[in-house]
């Protein structure tokens, strides 16, 4: 671990992240952290955030600007949804003394936005993105990038983080994160779907069984099983779907993202990539993502 050098912290949001982040740095040594929160005082669990904060030796304050004079980092860690009304609630707060990055979920043309927004203010700004989860503790992996990217894994790192610069174009981390949903997320309600369905006939844990040892294999090589097969089987396994959304459909669920999966290989088989390929499967995923790009730059 790299020396430890003191600095002040501020924290924007001191829910679940913001409060883990605040007592590991203060666990970890870090003397001075600072959180506002605008309902530290007045909404459902302001008694919640003052108790996290009080244990955890974090001050609270009740302004942005209370906040910008306390600190000379800022993270900001409330919801993607608000990246952008946090930024503007900063802006006259903040100077070139100032480093701020914003941790939030969401796409880069949001942190592009942040970045806008407080781009007059002087202050380094960058962006990040929170692979792990809170039960990680707060080394959980963070991936930073954008002008503030290394000065802040250089300042948190030796406290214990466990963050990672990924490149100087603001909106890198943030870009990789929100992709990368796309599948984390349609795991959890691609399972949601399934399970549902599979209780209704008694097979749930039969079918989970049969599904683990497909995924137990590395994820790469399920990766390079599944695409460049299906630029060449897209209609069979879109048939295949869509008796899957009946079954599901059959046990009184909804099978959106059955239909939904209907939808994108029915669209993959409407590229006619079977017939251009001559029935030969590309040799990797890059050949069969470009096969799939050139379609559809094609029509």
């Amino acid at each position: 671990m790299t020396t430890q050098h003191q600095f002040r912290l501020g924290l924007v949001g001191y829910g679940e992240i913001g409060s883990t982040l605040g007592r590991g740095l203060r666990d970890a040594g870090l003397q001075y952290v600072t959180a506002y929160d605008k309902y530290a005082y007045d909404g459902p669990y302001a008694d919640l955030i003052q108790q996290r904060a009080q244990t955890a030796g974090v001050a609270l304050v009740r302004s942005n600007q209370e906040l910008a004079d306390a600190a000379d980092l800022i993270v900001s860690v409330t919801p993607g949804s608000a990246s952008l009304d946090s930024a503007t609630a900063f802006v006259g707060c903040l100077s070139d003394r100032h480093t701020f990055i914003d941790f939030a979920s969401a796409t880069p043309k949001i942190k592009a936005g942040v970045a806008e927004q407080l781009a007059g203010s002087g202050a380094v700004l960058g962006d990040g993105s929170i692979e792990g989860t809170p039960k990680n503790g707060y080394a959980m992996p963070i991936l930073v990038s954008g002008a503030a990217g290394e000065r802040v894994r250089d300042l948190l790192n030796p406290f214990g983080m466990n963050l990672s610069f990924v490149g100087e174009k603001l909106g890198t981390a943030s870009g990789i994160k929100i992709l990368r949903s796309v599948l984390i997320k349609g795991i959890e309600a691609l399972t949601d779907e399934m399970l549902l369905a599979a209780r209704h006939y008694g097979v749930d844990e039969i079918v989970l069984a049969s599904a683990c040892k497909t995924l137990a294999r590395p994820w790469m090589d399920t990766v390079e099983a599944l695409i460049p097969s299906g630029v060449i089987h897209a209609k069979r396994r879109a048939e295949e779907l869509e008796m899957s959304a009946e079954a599901v459909a059959d046990a009184g669920v909804d099978p959106v993202m059955a239909r939904a999966v209907v939808a994108r290989l029915r669209w993959k088989d409407s590229l006619g990539l079977k017939e251009k390929l001559n029935g030969i499967e590309p040799p990797d995923f890059r050949a069969a993502i470009d096969a799939i790009q050139a379609s559809v730059a094609a029509r």
